[in-house]
């Protein structure tokens, strides 16, 4: 594939579009439109393209259902921005080789690299399908992301999800899942020995979440993580609370599904307990699949990534990569480098370009 500063000249445009347009989680039409409306103005070939919801997709020309699929996808979503911005978050700001705002790094170029190598693809027919995927609702997983989506596409054997990842190759990914949990007292009058104190109890069930530790670890992500985040009880200081509620966060590794740790969990605390989801599992691709053997062909390093994306929600072999650094997600004054971007549009082409799935 010939990779030209056009094409990175046209991601950069794409990104100031979208960074102008604010695209918060579950309110990404705005964004979804003009991506939209950019895509179908300005591509260099013609190609299927689908929408649904805040969803678009894109096919490349001359599908055949007997090739392999691989899916491109990024999110087109945003988290709110948060305090200690010194720049607007809305408004694309250049100095030198950095452009400013929110969603420039986390997953603004992700998407527009993406977008050009995918254009290049359409040019230079490749032995797979590809698809690309502007996916919505990707921060807080949401069901009408891409969950909504992959049905409707054709059947798709491994993907790259586009997330900031220095352009190193994220072969595993930590899971996620929430508790709710609530341990369940008598009241009675704090000046009597009377009662049983949901606290003490709650205490006993927090030291366990604080301590244990389960016997598989992984190589690349590590122990499971729990981490008990909010706690609440009590509704005046002389009477015994009857309840004791409390939250924890837990990133599981890929040697446990989440329902597996739950059903550990149940069998060692007394509290309720109460997962508000089990669908976000941590995930893996061996290190003999194509794509991976691609990148390191390429000098890039895999590594296990702590932080969640859309690779918790698709049961095929999938890996995390793209320009830009996970550290500077939902951080103030976001950044992404022009340099990152010509990079990465040229190390995806040269890692596509002619693979054998």
């Amino acid at each position: 594939m010939i990779i030209t500063e056009s094409n990175v000249n046209s991601a950069v445009e794409l990104l100031k579009v979208l960074i102008s347009t604010p695209s918060l989680s579950r309110e990404e039409g705005d964004a979804t439109d003009r991506l939209q409306l950019f895509i179908e103005r300005g591509a260099p070939v013609r190609f299927e393209m689908h929408r649904h919801l805040n969803n678009i997709w894109c096919i490349a020309p001359g599908y055949d259902a007997t090739r392999p699929t691989l899916l491109l996808d990024a999110h087109i979503d945003t988290v709110k921005p948060v305090a200690g911005w010194s720049k607007h978050p809305f408004t694309p700001i250049v100095e030198g080789d950095i452009i400013y705002g929110l969603g420039s790094n986390d997953d603004g170029a992700s998407l527009v690299t993406m977008l050009q190598v995918f254009y290049q693809i359409c040019q230079n027919p490749q032995k797979y399908n590809t698809i690309f995927l502007a996916s919505a609702e990707e921060e807080v997983s949401g069901k009408n992301g891409i969950e909504a989506v992959f049905p409707l596409l054709p059947p798709v054997t491994c993907a790259i999800i586009g997330e900031p990842t220095g352009m190193h190759p994220a072969v595993a990914e930590k899971g996620l899942m929430v508790l709710d949990c609530v341990a369940s007292g008598v009241a009675g009058h704090a000046a009597r020995n009377e009662g049983v104190n949901a606290i003490y109890k709650a205490m006993d069930d927090i030291n366990w979440f604080r301590n244990y530790k389960y016997p598989e670890s992984s190589p690349l992500l590590g122990d499971v993580k729990m981490t008990v985040t909010q706690v609440n009880a009590g509704k005046q200081h002389n009477v015994i609370p009857d309840n004791c509620s409390f939250v924890v966060d837990i990133r599981s590794n890929e040697c446990y599904s989440n329902n597996e740790l739950l059903d550990i969990i149940k069998s060692n605390v007394g509290s309720e307990v109460k997962a508000r989801s089990t669908r976000l599992n941590s995930s893996s691709i061996s290190p003999d699949h194509p794509l991976v053997q691609r990148a390191v062909e390429l000098g890039r390093k895999p590594y296990g990534s702590p932080t969640l994306s859309n690779q918790a929600l698709l049961n095929i072999p999938t890996l995390k990569m793209g320009p830009g650094e996970s550290s500077r997600s939902h951080t103030a004054n976001e950044f992404i480098r022009i340099s990152e971007i010509r990079e990465g549009i040229k190390l995806f082409a040269s890692m596509l370009d002619g693979l054998k799935l």
